[in-house]
């Protein structure tokens, strides 16, 4: 995948503010702090296109992201942030299950897991959740530089039980630092949006 043009389209918290646009979108859902926004500046080669921090529970809206005017990528809200009050979780579910919903161009959520950790519990109902909604269920495991090779293969069998997932090749070993499973994952995103080489 060749990116001519990525930019930041809008913060969104309700339909209303969602951008008036008809291309298809990929969505990406995961636990505060998983690596959403370095894995999407990894992917488009951006070194702060998409704002990361250190601190859990930062991404609080929809960010939609324009790639070359052929499609966007959708960073949802971080869940299972502890520091988070009822309503504010509950606004988050609100806002991920209003744009599920009402989305007509949303082709495809990807869910990312820390490959480090056994998934949890907040993960399994995101997981079942995001199928409940007739997607795939892929899983990009991030962080996977932290792991030897062996370990990785190990940690992705345990992502596999865990989250009950029958195909291993719809998880994505990843690393946003030494770049391990970018081209992998542009080639899913191409098969997803239909596009040819």
């Amino acid at each position: 995948m060749i990116i001519k043009k990525s930019e930041i389209l809008i913060s969104a918290v309700k339909k209303e503010q969602y951008p008036n646009t008809d291309v298809p979108e990929i969505a990406f859902a995961g636990k505060s702090n998983v690596g959403k926004s370095s894995m999407i500046n990894a992917l488009l080669n951006r070194r702060s296109l998409a704002r990361t921090s250190s601190q859990p529970g930062k991404t609080q809206t929809l960010n939609f992201y324009n790639i070359n005017d052929e499609f966007n990528f959708v960073d949802l809200p971080g869940y299972g942030y502890a520091k988070v009050s009822k309503n504010e979780l509950s606004k988050w579910g609100d806002m991920i299950e209003s744009y599920l919903h009402n989305r007509q161009q949303l082709e495809e959520v990807i869910q990312l897991v820390d490959i480090r950790h056994e998934p949890g519990k907040n993960d399994m109902q995101m997981y079942d959740w995001i199928k409940s909604f007739g997607f795939t269920g892929y899983i990009i495991a991030t962080k996977a530089d932290k792991l030897s090779r062996s370990q990785q293969m190990k940690s992705l069998n345990v992502i596999k039980e865990t989250l009950h997932i029958k195909d291993s090749n719809l998880i994505f070993p990843f690393s946003a630092t030494s770049k391990l499973g970018v081209e992998e994952i542009w080639l899913l995103f191409e098969s997803i949006l239909n596009m040819q080489n």
